[in-house]
């Protein structure tokens, strides 16, 4: 089988990328309600490592989870693909399950997300690489970007919430109180929240999974105008790679957790780039991109896993920065013959 040339690389990789999604959202699945988010995670990754060992990529995991709360991952440094000899190189990113304590609750908000860019001599790396674990992030959707690029005072991450939605609702032809404002129900948020009920916009608050919340005021049929919140930095990496497909944009800046993590991250990349607040291309900035999650259970982004008797329907999203194509994926899997390739087991297994 001849390999991909640089030219046709993420045309043709990028179904593969779905295939790793839909695998670990299935392998997960088993795991749904059962209060064991650190196997339902083993699982995803099983799966994803799977589906690659068999796919001619030199790929290297950039940003990767796992190591933030000892879960089993698939982790910074870790290679997929075969790495054969031509085969392009792609710079990824991924959360084999976003909301892993959503999945272990059976709550909705858990998807299993990847994002890739083609990496090449000239460009050798394309994505950023955070060292905070967690960051600060503001998501808006196309028509806010289309508004300050007309001559609007762009939002900011330092301004008051009240004067940022009064932008929004002059960006969208909306008021104020018609906004909807997504953020993590966290006690770090307790200011946030209250501002934005004083301000008068409607709130949506999710306990988990905020790439999808991030994403939904990118979305056409979503009716999220802004998301808000201080949630993981390679969530955030992600995110960008789908408001880049989708025309919508992000502020983000590092949080350091405390003192010692703020004491790393100053010494590993100084005062002036901690303090920075970045944009999507910041943060993904190849002229290659694609984005792909698959729902494990219900979220604004996608539907969960369906199971119908004896088959299972997964929903699945694909975005390509380069064309700015959204593909929704709706696949029927009959489990009786449906099987997926495990690293675990080194061989494909029924479901």
């Amino acid at each position: 089988m001849p390999l991909l040339t640089a030219t046709d690389a993420e045309r043709t990789i990028e179904f593969e990328f779905v295939r790793a999604t839909e695998n670990a959202a299935l392998n997960s699945l088993q795991w749904l309600g059962r209060g064991e988010k650190e196997k339902a995670d083993a699982a995803a990754c099983d799966a994803i490592f799977g589906v690659f060992d068999l796919v001619d990529i030199c790929g290297e995991v950039v940003i990767g989870e796992g190591i933030k709360d000892n879960a089993p991952g698939i982790f910074l440094g870790d290679h997929l693909g075969t790495w054969r000899e031509g085969s392009p190189r792609f710079e990824i990113a991924l959360d084999p399950i976003d909301g892993t304590t959503n999945i272990a609750q059976g709550l909705p908000n858990s998807i299993s997300v990847m994002a890739a860019s083609e990496a090449s001599a000239a460009h050798p790396h394309v994505m950023k690489n955070l060292p905070t674990f967690y960051a600060t992030k503001l998501a808006y959707g196309p028509e806010v970007v289309d508004a300050i690029e007309r001559g609007m005072e762009p939002v900011s991450l330092d301004e008051p919430i009240e004067h940022t939605l009064n932008k929004l609702a002059k960006a969208l032809g909306k008021r104020v109180r018609e906004l909807v404002v997504m953020t993590l129900k966290r006690d770090r948020h307790a200011d946030f929240i209250a501002a934005v009920r004083n301000a008068g916009a409607a709130l949506r608050l999710i306990s988990d999974g905020d790439i999808t919340a991030a994403v939904s005021p990118s979305l056409a049929d979503n009716d999220v105008d802004l998301f808000y919140g201080i949630g993981g930095s390679p969530e955030g990496v992600l995110t960008a790679a789908a408001l880049r497909a989708l025309g919508g944009d992000m502020l983000l800046r590092m949080w350091p957790r405390d003192e010692a993590e703020r004491a790393a991250a100053l010494k590993e990349v100084g005062e002036e780039e901690l303090l920075r607040v970045f944009h999507c291309q910041d943060l993904v900035w190849g002229g290659s991109c694609i984005f792909c999650a698959t729902g494990i259970s219900d979220s604004p982004l996608l539907p969960g896993v369906k199971l119908k008797g004896k088959k299972a329907i997964t929903h699945s999203i694909l975005m390509r920065a380069r064309s700015r194509t959204v593909r929704y994926i709706r696949a029927i899997h009959d489990l009786e013959e449906k099987t997926i390739h495990l690293r675990s087991e080194k061989a494909e297994r029924k479901l």
